[in-house]
C-alpha cells in the first residue's frame, strides 16, 4: 500500500484510490479496522494518517478513523496524486474545436466533459479525445498532455491545448505571468449591489470538506487569488457577472462567489442548487426548480479566451456563445424579471 501523506492545501486534485461498499449484514466497524480487511498490506497507521488527511470518506463525508462502518456504507480512500493504474487511453470522442494549427488547439468544452482523468473518471475525459485527434501531445509536469490550465466538468468554455513542448513552456509561462485574457459569465443567487469590484482571498481546499475549496482571507492557507467581476444583468433575485481572472485557482469564481454571499445558480457542491433568495410562494419555487431542470448545473461558462500565439507573438482571442442550457435558464429569470415589474 502506497503511503498516506499529510493533506497539502496546495493540492488541487484528490484521485479515488479504492472504494467499498459495505454490505447488509455490516456490523458497525471502525473505518480503520474495516479497510485493514480490504486494502492489501495497508498498515493500521497509514490508515489513521490518511483519516487524520481528511482523505477516507464515508457517502463522499470525510470521517475520522474511529467512525463506525454501517450497511451499505460506501467508504473511499482519496489521496493527492493519481493511482498508477491510471493510464490514458485515446478515445475517438468529437470534439468542438474553434482554432488549430501546428502549435496550439482551441476547444469549447461542453458542459459535463472532465478535461483529464481523476476523481473516478478515467475515460470519456478532454486529454482521451486529444490524444486521439493529435498524436505525442507534450506533457506537463502533472502528466497531463498537453494542458496548461482547466476548467470544472460542469463549467462549459475555451481552453487552449499546447500541441508542441515549445508551446507547453510558452503557454504555461503566459499563464504564470498572469499575461492571458479569461472571461467568465456566472449566474449568482442574489442582488450584487456594485457595478463592479474585485474580490481577493486566498483558496485552498475546505477543512472539513475535501471537495471543496474555501477562500482564506488572512491569507495563512491557501493560495492568492483575485477575481474581477462586472456585473451585466440584475434579475431580481439572480445576477448575471462578467468575471476576469487574474489567477486560475481551482473553483475560484465558486468559491469567491460564495464567499461574498452570492453562490452561483445550481451549484450543487457549494449549495446553489437550494433556493437562496426570493419568495415563499409556492410558484416562484416551482419556477427555479424548473430553472434547475433547465440547466442541471453550476451556471458558469468560460466565454472568452486570449494568448499570445507562441511562434507568432500575436495576441490571439477567441469567444464563444453561451451554451443553449445556460441561455435558456436566463431567459426564464428575464421573463421573472419583467413579470415582477408589472
Amino acid at each position: 500500500m502506497q503511503e498516506f501523506e499529510s493533506e497539502n492545501t496546495e493540492n488541487d486534485d484528490l484521485y479515488e484510490h479504492y472504494r467499498f461498499t459495505s454490505s447488509e449484514g455490516q456490523v458497525p466497524l471502525r473505518v480503520d479496522k474495516f479497510l485493514m480487511n480490504f486494502i492489501e498490506n495497508a498498515t493500521r497507521n497509514k490508515i489513521q494518517q490518511a483519516a487524520k488527511a481528511g482523505s477516507i470518506l464515508v457517502n463522499e463525508t470525510p470521517v475520522k478513523q474511529n467512525y463506525k462502518v454501517k450497511p451499505h456504507d460506501v467508504v473511499k480512500v482519496v489521496l493527492a496524486h493519481p493511482p498508477h493504474e491510471n493510464l490514458l487511453v485515446a478515445e475517438d470522442i468529437p470534439l468542438d474545436i474553434i482554432y488549430e494549427d501546428n502549435e496550439v488547439i482551441v476547444v469549447n468544452k461542453p458542459a459535463g466533459m472532465v478535461v483529464h482523468p481523476g476523481h473516478g473518471n478515467y475515460s470519456g475525459t478532454l486529454v482521451n479525445g486529444l490524444i486521439h485527434h493529435i498524436e505525442n501531445l507534450p506533457i506537463n509536469s502533472n502528466e497531463r498532455p498537453g494542458l496548461v490550465h482547466r476548467i470544472d466538468k460542469d463549467t462549459s468554455g475555451l481552453l487552449v491545448v499546447a500541441k508542441t513542448e515549445y508551446a507547453l513552456a510558452h503557454l504555461s509561462k503566459q499563464f504564470f505571468d498572469r499575461t492571458t485574457e479569461r472571461l467568465y459569465y456566472a449566474l449568482v443567487w442574489g442582488n450584487i449591489e456594485e457595478d463592479s469590484g474585485t474580490i481577493e482571498g486566498h483558496i485552498g481546499r475546505h477543512f472539513k470538506n475535501r471537495l471543496q475549496m474555501d477562500v482564506f482571507p488572512d491569507g495563512e492557507h491557501g493560495k492568492p487569488a483575485i477575481s474581477h467581476f462586472k456585473v451585466l444583468e440584475r434579475l431580481t433575485y439572480v445576477t448575471l457577472v462578467q468575471c476576469k481572472l487574474e489567477t486560475g485557482r481551482t473553483h475560484q469564481i465558486r468559491a469567491h462567489f460564495k464567499h461574498i454571499g452570492h453562490t452561483l445558480f445550481n451549484d450543487e457542491r457549494y449549495g446553489g442548487d437550494a433556493i437562496l433568495k426570493g419568495t415563499t410562494f409556492t410558484k416562484y419555487k416551482q419556477f427555479v426548480e424548473n430553472c434547475f431542470k433547465v440547466l442541471p448545473r453550476q451556471a458558469l461558462h468560460a466565454k472568452t479566451l486570449g494568448f499570445t500565439h507562441p511562434k507568432t507573438g500575436k495576441f490571439l482571442q477567441f469567444d464563444s456563445e453561451i451554451p443553449e442550457d445556460m441561455q435558456a435558464c436566463l431567459e426564464k429569470w428575464r421573463t421573472y424579471a419583467e413579470f415582477s415589474k408589472e
